[in-house]
């Protein structure tokens, strides 16, 4: 049983979006950025306790035009690792995170955007094949600006899936909304985000310091290797987590973010290799805290 067990810190701090360059460049520009997310003990349904610790980092290059289409290409890795209170009942210990993405910008006359950001990734235990966490799809939306202060459109996701889990596509609505003079409302995946973007209201207190209140639904699932409750299985963790962030961008070229908040609605499935449901598990509220980082050269 999974009474003890605590899934992945993995929607914790990646609703953080961190703030984008105040003007965009022409031509080739590479890009670094990454998280680091602690939690606390946090208990769990069945008994006992856990805390847990992520980390995320990402590179690549992005090429953009004068007419406003860009081009990129990113390589990102990541690894979830947890510490459980009962020895004896460990489900998944480290969670590997491998992502390579191509995403794509094209400028649609004066007003619109078409957005496209294929994927593949690859979500694992350490100790499992890579190849048997492999999953891909797309995340793809257009946009129109309306007036001064908002931009909006459709959007959709479609990704394959593990085990048990069946091929998904969900729609969405992306949104830059200038509410009131340096209030936004905007959607965005957010850093090392799952499916989907989430939902970020933003103040702009200078040019260089942005408080941001960001919430989004996550969901991830990864192969377990051969040892464990479910032998070459797939463990599956959702929450909704909420962070209260504070950016800092002292230059164009560099954007920091401390953030701090929790993951509530937790919940843990634990399948066997045959696809089916070994155990489900909600957890409690979690309290997370971290930070994030993005520099362009």
């Amino acid at each position: 049983m999974m009474n003890k067990l605590k899934g992945a810190v993995a929607a914790a701090a990646l609703a953080v979006a961190l703030p984008a360059a105040a003007q965009e460049r022409t031509g080739w520009a590479a890009q670094v950025d990454g998280l680091s997310v602690w939690q606390d003990d946090a208990d769990l349904d069945g008994g006992g306790a856990f805390s847990a610790s992520r980390t995320f980092l990402r590179a690549g290059g992005l090429y953009r035009t004068p007419g406003g289409t860009s081009a990129g290409l990113f390589l990102s890795y990541g690894q979830l690792s947890y510490d459980f209170s009962a020895a004896g009942n460990r489900p998944w210990e480290d969670i590997r995170d491998i992502r390579l993405s191509a995403p794509l910008r094209l400028q649609l006359g004066e007003t619109g955007r078409l957005f496209v950001a294929p994927q593949i990734r690859w979500d694992y235990e350490r100790g499992a094949s890579a190849s048997d966490g492999r999953t891909y799809g797309v995340f793809a939306g257009v946009t129109w600006q309306l007036g001064d202060r908002l931009r909006i459109g459709p959007a959709f996701g479609a990704f394959s899936g593990l085990g048990s889990d069946g091929d998904t596509v969900f729609p969405a609505l992306l949104v830059d909304w200038q509410i009131a003079d340096g209030w936004t409302l905007s959607t965005g995946s957010g850093l090392g985000a799952t499916q989907g973007p989430g939902l970020t209201l933003s103040y702009d207190y200078s040019d260089t310091v942005r408080l941001s209140l960001s919430a989004r639904r996550e969901e991830v699932r990864f192969r377990l290797d051969d040892a464990g409750l479910a032998p070459g299985g797939v463990g599956e963790d959702s929450s909704i987590p909420v962070v209260l962030a504070l950016d800092y961008a002292p230059n164009p070229g560099l954007s920091l973010s401390l953030f701090a908040g929790a993951e509530i609605n937790g919940r843990l499935k634990l399948e066997d290799a045959a696809g089916r449901r070994v155990d489900t598990q909600d957890y409690e509220t979690a309290p997370i805290a971290g930070l994030a980082f993005r520099a362009r050269f």
